[in-house]
């Protein structure tokens, strides 16, 4: 006769269960062994999949074309969150970021008030959030500036918006192929391919 085994009860986290409410921006340090990457979206955890190399390597052309570019006073940074309000708390790709809004090297979220622009790099289990979810939510809280790259038959489209006051809403500034040239927010030029 083989030996019992025991089963734990109950051997999920404790936070895939959100309380009454859902979470709140705050709780994102306080949950123990999250994934990497997980974000807050009314209240509600979005764990993000596996990054794909064009995912990997649009990050990396954004945000080291930004970082040469940003005048003084300002700074890019990759894939940290951005604390909008109390229940949402999303992780831009690349945001660029006034270097008052530096806390020390504790910190893990950026307020909306000291964001320029945000850079998202849609993925196909993200496309929802990216092109609709997001975009509203920094527009509502005020950020200036928001690119949305795309795999478009395996090359990269920036499609790039600027908040318009009246209405809190983006309007599209350009669509770019292959070279992504503005002078919005600052002048930056970044090779595409």
């Amino acid at each position: 006769m083989g030996a019992l085994m025991s089963v734990d009860p109950d051997p999920y986290p404790d936070w895939l269960r959100p309380p009454v409410g859902g979470y709140t921006a705050d709780d994102l340090d306080r949950l123990p062994d999250l994934p990497p990457h997980t974000e807050l979206i009314n209240g509600s955890l979005v764990f993000v999949s596996p990054q794909a190399k064009f995912h990997i390597r649009m990050i990396l052309a954004i945000h080291r074309a930004l970082s040469a570019a940003a005048p003084e006073g300002w700074e890019a940074w990759p894939e940290m969150t951005v604390k909008l309000d109390d229940r949402n708390r999303p992780e831009p790709d690349v945001v660029v970021v006034s270097e008052e809004s530096d806390t020390g090297h504790d910190q893990t979220y950026f307020l909306a008030e000291h964001v320029l622009l945000v850079v998202e790099v849609v993925s196909p289990e993200s496309r929802t959030r990216d092109r609709e979810i997001k975009p509203r939510k920094y527009a509502a809280a005020g950020i200036r500036y928001f690119w949305r790259v795309e795999n478009v038959d395996g090359r990269p489209v920036v499609y790039a918006y600027e908040l318009d006051p009246s209405t809190s809403s983006y309007v599209p500034t350009g669509i770019f192929h292959d070279r992504l040239k503005v002078e919005h927010p600052f002048p930056v030029e970044v090779e595409l391919l």
